[in-house]
């Protein structure tokens, strides 16, 4: 899994077994980080041309290679590798979703079956191509009401009887990172730069006041929208201090995420924004429901772990793609299993 905070490339090596439920053990659990050159290189992607981003993509299947070769040389009796690839475009509402590293090319460099390609089926059926995340929620994670992940964006699972439903709520890490950079940090941690800002009351209007907050699930986000709508509006601060805007943005997250949960709901959160104490107060703050955060492993790896679970599905034929999820026109199975 490669998200777009762009930490890295986490991995994770997964028993399922099932008896009445799944269950799961990650056996082993790593995260290879990206060089500076493939951070900047991923990041300015979707500004390049479609034969640049071909052959950008070669690179980037010898980069996965290398770092899966590394990975499972101690590991004995994988059945396959299931990859998610990296969001180079993200713009389901026109029909288009797009992710590197999902090629036959791959199975060949580590010599076993790979399952990828999750998301361009469901846009092809009327979806939104994410979130994929939250039939894992279901069948892994039933002892919670809702289930929220705290990456590049927060995007929430509420299960129910039925159905599930689920969205992405706000930009997270994809912009909080960027305004931590701005004072040589790779990340604010533990949130403790927004922790010493103060509200810019103006800004957080203007962000409140996104029309994308407006709309009904299913929906989602990708960078291009923080691109368009959030950094402009950010920009017109840039004479605040950088631990003003950077609370007034992490305030404005948990304003939208406090804004989604029932006082009665449990709610398990993951992601790289578990870590950030300042924000999780915040959503103590906002919300009543009672948060859970479970074990590092988990935390650092659930997304990994679920589309190794999507992997599963798809290659048992099952339903890994939920239409009440993304506004598909069908619950599918999605998608390329390539063989070496």
């Amino acid at each position: 899994m490669s998200g777009t905070s762009l930490d890295g490339l986490d991995l994770v090596c997964v028993d399922f077994k099932k008896k009445k439920n799944w269950d799961f053990e990650i056996l082993k659990a790593k995260t290879y980080s990206y060089s500076s050159e493939w951070k900047t290189c991923l990041s300015e992607l979707h500004l390049q041309n479609s034969q640049q981003i071909k052959e950008v993509e070669k690179d980037y299947v010898n980069l996965l290679a290398k770092f899966i070769l590394d990975f499972k040389s101690d590991i004995e009796g994988i059945d396959f590798v299931s990859s998610h690839g990296h969001t180079v475009f993200h713009q389901p509402d026109q029909g288009f979703t797009l992710q590197i590293g999902n090629t036959p090319q791959l199975s060949k460099l580590i010599a076993l079956p790979l399952i990828c390609d999750f998301r361009s089926q469901d846009v092809e059926l009327g979806g939104q191509g994410a979130p994929l995340v939250p039939i894992g929620d279901l069948h892994l994670f039933k002892s919670y009401s809702c289930c929220l992940n705290l990456g590049g964006f927060a995007n929430v699972s509420l299960p129910q009887k039925a159905q599930v439903t689920a969205f992405d709520i706000c930009a997270v890490n994809t912009v909080l990172n960027v305004l931590a950079n701005e004072e040589g940090l790779e990340y604010d941690s533990e949130g403790n730069l927004a922790k010493a800002g103060n509200l810019i009351s103006e800004l957080l209007n203007a962000l409140e006041a996104l029309e994308y907050y407006k709309k009904k699930a299913p929906k989602s986000l990708g960078i291009e929208w923080v691109n368009e709508k959030i950094f402009p509006l950010l920009d017109q601060y840039r004479t605040n201090l950088v631990e003003d805007r950077i609370h007034t943005y992490t305030y404005h997250i948990a304003k939208q995420i406090g804004s989604i949960f029932k006082n009665t709901d449990s709610v398990l959160i993951t992601g790289g924004g578990a870590k950030n104490n300042y924000l999780i107060s915040l959503l103590n703050k906002f919300s009543k429901a009672k948060f859970s955060i479970p074990d590092p492993l988990v935390v650092d790896f659930k997304e990994a772990l679920i589309f190794a679970f999507l992997g599963l599905l798809r290659i048992e034929n099952q339903v890994n793609c939920l239409s009440s999820v993304t506004g598909a026109s069908a619950d599918h199975s999605s998608r390329n299993i390539f063989y070496p």
